[in-house]
C-alpha cells in the first residue's frame, strides 16, 4: 500500500543493508487529517477525550462494528460521523454547515484533474 505517509527504506548504521520501513499508520491522508483535527479540538478544550471515546464507541456499536477494525475506511467513516455529530451538538458546526462544506469538497474533488491537489474555491 502506498501513501504520502510511507517512509523510505534506510540502511542500518552497521551497513547490514536496508531495513523495511514501518507500515503507514493511516491508509488515506484524510484519515490522518480527521484524527489530527479531533485530537486538536480535544486538546483545545472543546471536548474531553473521555467524551470523544464514549461517543465514538457508541457510533461503532450502532453500526455493528463490534469486531476489531484495522483503522481503514469503515473505521474512519464512523470517526467522521462521530466528529460531525459531536461538533453540531457542542455548537461548533451545525449539520447544515457540515453538509455545505461536504458538498463543496465533493464538487472540488469531482472537478479537479486527476493527480492535481483538491482545493476549495474561495
Amino acid at each position: 500500500m502506498s501513501s504520502c505517509l510511507d517512509l523510505p527504506q534506510v540502511d542500518t548504521p552497521e551497513g547490514e543493508g536496508p531495513i523495511a520501513a514501518p507500515e503507514p499508520v493511516f491508509e488515506q491522508p484524510w484519515h490522518a487529517q480527521a484524527f489530527a483535527l479531533t485530537v486538536g479540538l480535544s486538546e483545545a478544550g472543546h471536548f474531553s477525550w473521555a467524551d470523544w471515546v464514549k461517543r465514538f464507541s457508541a457510533t461503532l456499536k450502532e453500526h455493528g462494528h463490534d469486531r476489531a477494525l484495522n483503522g481503514g475506511e469503515d473505521y474512519f467513516a464512523a470517526w467522521l460521523e462521530t466528529l460531525e455529530s459531536f461538533l453540531a451538538e457542542i455548537g461548533a458546526a451545525s449539520s447544515a454547515q457540515v453538509e455545505h462544506t461536504r458538498a463543496r469538497w465533493e464538487e472540488a474533488y469531482l472537478t479537479t484533474p486527476h493527480g492535481a491537489p483538491v482545493k476549495l474555491a474561495q
